[in-house]
């Protein structure tokens, strides 16, 4: 067996592709035949998984580092659990005349195993089996006739490959495409290009033999610096690296070194508005980034931040520069995980037809889920297969879609939520717990004013997609509108998680949703203050709904000197302490709510007493950084503070409460055990 597969490496390497072979079998068996083999080639080989036997290992979450890197052959061990993202990563590092060798249990048990890994992207307690996911592995993978299997009882299964001619791996100067793209940009005015590749395509290269070739000096920038070997390879003496966020503390001192252009390689692993600011600090940037596969990858990446850069120069390289056209390898792992870019259509005819689609989809056949993934994926840039895999096998997930002649045309991805005990949401309120999922709904109690709202059930918009010639038609409010319909009053309310934009605002308005919460700072994947909406189903829904609305109005006036953004909210600036402020700042004296949920019980608490609350009142009144009040109390770092402010609360709360702050002490530590 092993001589077999050496022999079929060699005339791998003489035409140029990569091929997969799956070792499926008890664990200990199909562990002693992928070290035999590896053992066999003789080769530096990349081992992913918990207990590499031979080459370089690497941990599925840490194989990111290696993007970039090259290696001939490896093993993925997936026994226990598929890391997608890292698969598909994995794939890309491997040469031509590699087998990427993939260990999975037997195929008759396989669908039935829990995935280790799922209680990542699923939000379960614990692992779950993922059947809908490795079905269509295990249908992809026997359909495809150059996919090798190895097994206990059947042993060796392979079909004989095609007949290639002998490849011709590049020899460091650019090809065609790369040329034309080289004196393009060599040419380029001042301004952003953008160079997209799916990977193996020599993007990295042909940005080192930018770097090689520009007269003045050149500044690089990745992710990661480990991932830069072969840009660094290509640009020989004048590969100047500098870490992202480094490089921008050093605009931002003025000490940046000066240099004609900036190389950012796997552009679109970089938090946006971080990118953006990088992209405008030089006179010429260059962002490359993979099309395909892995998180911060993908057509969404052009969709969503390319669009933001006015003038931008865009490029593609198209030809495999480390493996042949029609990479058996390639081709699998597209298939495996549904990269293939089915949204090409772009006019639907009337009418426009909205229905639910059925999760037992995914376990056919049919175009239908390629779709709606690929179309839910261009809405988002930072999609990754996690996501993939969210959709096929984490519970509570469902879709909707709108077709018109056939064609779909855009997609609603809900996830179910809530319906937390209520000792569990009162113990999240307080801070004591944080539970798997659960996104608005925890956020409802844990920022919010009410203990008991994660006991509410919602159904949160995860992701909608409108296709460009279909948006502004209303298609994307006919959805919203449909799964409201869908979900009667058998839930509390609709929600959803954004990053706010006023054009954001708009259509959620539109749709019905009220705001509820707003952050106090701008998140670093999007540069948008967070914000979360609701549409009430219920009548308890409705009244959770209006509580919350009210409250963030009354808050209002004491947050926005915290948010640099115009957001349409009427101020109805309350000054009085309730019963309800009185229990928050309870929770934030005797537990650990966040001061940003509490900044309008606080400033009204500040605004009631003239005396104490020192360091309180630096935050809030004077906006003095927590950097200068841990210096000015003497207090050795941001825990310290906190611990301080909640000190602080708690004797204000004693004096203007003589009778009752111990109760009120006693309620709040009592829910810690009674979750």
């Amino acid at each position: 067996m092993v001589s077999t597969l050496c022999a079929m490496a060699q005339n791998m390497a003489h035409s140029g592709y990569r091929r997969l072979l799956v070792i499926s079998g008890d664990a200990e068996w199909s562990l002693a035949r992928a070290g035999q083999l590896s053992t066999a080639l003789g080769t530096e080989c990349l081992w992913v998984g918990p207990q590499p036997l031979v080459g370089t290992g690497c941990p599925p979450r840490q194989l990111r580092n290696l993007l970039g890197r090259e290696f001939h052959h490896g093993v993925f061990d997936a026994r226990s659990s598929v890391d997608a993202e890292a698969l598909a990563a994995m794939s890309g590092t491997l040469t031509a005349g590699s087998w990427l060798i993939l260990l999975v249990p037997p195929l008759s048990r396989w669908p039935l195993t829990p995935d280790t890994d799922s209680p990542r992207w699923s939000d379960t307690p614990a692992p779950i089996a993922t059947p809908r996911f490795i079905h269509h592995l295990i249908r992809t993978l026997q359909s495809d006739s150059e996919v090798v299997f190895w097994s206990r009882e059947e042993g060796l299964r392979c079909h004989e490959a095609p007949p290639r001619p002998r490849w011709q791996a590049a020899a460091g100067a650019p090809e065609a495409g790369q040329r034309a793209i080289l004196e393009q940009l060599c040419h380029m005015p001042p301004g952003v290009a953008v160079l997209t590749a799916e990977r193996g395509r020599g993007k990295s290269a042909l940005a080192g033999m930018l770097l090689r070739r520009g007269p003045g000096p050149v500044l690089v920038s990745a992710p990661a610096r480990v991932s830069t070997d072969v840009l660094a390879r290509h640009g020989g003496e004048k590969f100047q690296f500098i870490a992202p966020d480094a490089l921008l503390a050093a605009l931002e001192a003025g000490s940046a070194p000066p240099a004609d252009w900036l190389i950012i390689d796997e552009a679109a692993a970089i938090p946006g508005p971080l990118l953006a600011r990088l992209a405008r600090a030089f006179p010429r940037t260059l962002l490359t980034t993979t099309v395909q596969g892995y998180e911060g990858t993908g057509r969404g990446f052009l969709l969503k931040f390319c669009a933001a850069l006015p003038g931008a120069s865009y490029f593609t390289l198209t030809t495999p520069m480390r493996w042949c056209a029609g990479d058996p390898l390639e081709r699998v792992i597209s298939q495996m995980l549904l990269f293939n870019d089915l949204s090409g259509e772009t006019q639907v005819a009337d009418p426009v037809v909205i229905a639910p689609v059925s999760r037992q989809c995914w376990q056919e056949e049919s175009r239908e889920p390629a779709e709606l993934y690929g179309l839910l994926s261009s809405a988002h840039y930072r999609t990754s297969p996690l996501d993939l895999r969210r959709m096929m096998d984490a519970p509570g997930q469902s879709f909707m879609v709108a077709r018109g002649g056939g064609k779909m045309c855009a997609a609603l991805w809900l996830v179910r939520e809530g319906g937390l005990s209520a000792p569990l949401s009162q113990a999240v309120w307080a801070g004591y717990r944080r539970p798997r999922g659960n996104l608005v709904a925890q956020s409802l109690a844990a920022h919010g004013g009410s203990p008991l709202a994660a006991t509410l059930h919602g159904l949160r918009v995860s992701r909608i997609a409108v296709i460009p010639s279909r948006q502004g038609q209303g298609t994307g409010q006919r959805l919203i509108a449909a799964a409201r319909q869908a979900a009667g009053e058998q839930l509390d309310y609709l929600s959803v998680s954004f990053g706010y934009t006023p054009q954001l605002w708009r259509f959620w308005a539109r749709c019905g949703f009220v705001l509820v919460r707003v952050g106090s700072r701008r998140e670093a994947s999007s540069g948008c203050y967070n914000a979360m909406a609701l549409l009430p189903l219920s009548p308890r829904g409705q009244a959770m709904v209006e509580h919350e609305h009210r409250r963030l109005c009354e808050d209002w006036h004491w947050m926005q000197p915290w948010i640099d953004e115009v957001i349409p909210l009427p101020v109805a600036a309350r000054t009085m302490l309730t019963e309800e402020d009185w229990q928050e700042l309870a929770g934030f004296a005797f537990a650990h709510r966040p001061v940003e949920a509490c900044t309008g019980a606080l400033s009204r608490l500040l605004a009631y007493r003239s005396d104490g609350l020192a360091a309180l009142r630096c935050r809030l009144v004077a906006q003095i950084s927590d950097a200068q009040i841990c210096r000015q109390f003497q207090l050795s770092g941001r825990k310290a503070l906190l611990a301080h402010w909640r000190s602080e609360v708690a004797t204000a709360l004693a004096a203007c409460l003589p009778d009752g702050a111990q109760s009120l002490k006693r309620q709040i530590l009592q829910l810690q055990f009674l979750q």
